[in-house]
């Protein structure tokens, strides 16, 4: 599914300057969420029409002939977005056997973890899928199918992923990268690192971009400083747009030497997709990319999940907030930069508008029950999912106690029900 290129109103053109009034509204579809926590700690209503935030006012003070979610002790954020995904093998590892890619069994397995990352919160997916070799377009027809039935919970982008595009066997490759492009595959992507030519190969897929554009979203490890330099020149400026990742190997180099290769791929502005969780298949080597360098030389850095319980990691969860966690805990980044990078950045990488809980931005929220980000990123257990304006996904979790003889006052999660089971 290609990315929206509208760009959001700004609150001055609600008339309201982003607070709205308290009137009720009669649009269809409307959708209030009453009572939610801000990062900024603010509590207020958010009112949602037509897939986008229509007012934003303090509690209480907005109402709507539509449906009502009360999220009070829930924290109210700009949904993720997973821009590292692998649909093709995920949910693979616990097969019998060499995995399948028979189109129907393709197909069930993308579905159920693009739902897997909805319930998450991650309200958009980009999803790398192989193509040729025995197997032809058949797996990449199999996760549009999935995009197709999944319209209007969530939104899937293909990235077409040919092994080879050098040489004579790469003729067929290019073609049929060409053909993915034709059926429906947003975004071009690959391997170059195991291609004969990998510069070759570099050329070929920017080419293919640039005559049907559309972005482009590379693998590589990116232990070649040499490589990593002619890349960022040739694919200076390309738009849509340039990513790659996860580019573990620059924490193997030397610091100096990955500083200079960071500062060419900024000055090219390319965005590098980080997997704080582990690797994916189009990677041999495990590791994540020298975040901080990165940031520190003026690289845009997204996070993503990578492989979900795939040969390449049988215990990958696809959370957008693991991910985030783990840049804080790991990589010394602030909460809020942790966050941004699985959620502004990575729609950003991705193509999407930008998200704000303001009105006029369109409606891809996620509330976490807690109170402050750090709280969230460390227990993200209940959450409820906001997709076009209407919700589409819920995960509760309620923990209880049994009886002590010691004079504690434990802790207790009340069973409430904001618009539907939830927990405190």
């Amino acid at each position: 599914m290609s990315a929206e290129s509208k760009q959001p109103r700004r609150p001055s053109e609600d008339g309201d300057g982003g607070g709205g009034s308290g009137a009720a509204t009669e649009e269809p579809g409307s959708l209030l969420l009453s009572n939610a926590r801000l990062a900024d700690g603010r509590t207020v209503d958010v009112r949602l029409v037509r897939g986008r935030i229509e007012a934003v006012g303090t509690a209480g003070s907005l109402s709507t002939v539509g449906a009502r979610v009360d999220l009070a002790g829930y924290l109210l954020l700009p949904a993720p977005a997973e821009p590292h995904a692998h649909a093709d093998t995920a949910l693979s590892a616990e097969g019998p056997g060499p995995v399948s890619h028979a189109p129907e069994e393709v197909q069930r397995r993308a579905t159920e973890a693009a739902l897997l990352q909805l319930g998450h919160g991650a309200t958009a997916v980009r999803a790398h899928v192989r193509i040729g070799d025995v197997h032809g377009l058949g797996p990449l027809e199999a996760v549009l199918q999935t995009r197709r039935s999944l319209r209007g919970l969530a939104d899937l982008t293909a990235v077409a992923v040919p092994r080879l595009l050098t040489g004579v066997a790469g003729a067929d490759g290019l073609a049929m990268l060409r053909d993915a492009v034709k059926m429906g595959a947003g975004v071009v992507g690959g391997c170059p690192d195991l291609d004969p030519d990998p510069t070759g190969y570099v050329e070929a897929v920017l080419e293919v971009a640039a005559e049907q554009g559309v972005p482009v979203d590379l693998h590589t490890d990116g232990d070649g400083p040499a490589r990593l330099a002619r890349f960022a020149a040739m694919a200076g400026g390309l738009r849509p747009g340039v990513a790659i990742g996860p580019c573990a190997g620059l924490a193997r180099l030397p610091e100096d030497v990955a500083g200079r290769a960071a500062d060419r791929l900024a000055a090219a502005g390319v965005t590098v997709v980080c997997l704080p969780q582990g690797g994916c298949a189009g990677t041999e080597r495990r590791g994540t990319a020298p975040v901080r360098l990165l940031r520190s030389a003026g690289v845009r850095i997204a996070a993503g999940g990578g492989a979900l319980r795939d040969a390449a990691n049988p215990v990958g969860r696809g959370d957008p907030l693991e991910a985030a966690f783990l840049l804080a805990s790991l990589e010394g980044l602030e909460p809020a930069e942790a966050y941004g990078a699985v959620s502004a950045r990575a729609r950003e990488a991705m193509g999407l508008p930008e998200v704000r809980v303001e009105a006029g931005f369109p409606a891809e929220l996620v509330a976490v029950r807690g109170e402050r980000l750090e709280g969230v990123l460390s227990l993200a257990y209940s959450r409820i999912v906001v997709h076009r304006g209407r919700v589409v996904a819920r995960t509760s979790a309620v923990r209880e106690y049994c009886d002590s003889a010691a004079t504690l006052d434990l802790p207790r999660q009340a069973r409430t029900d904001p618009g539907g089971p939830a927990a405190r």
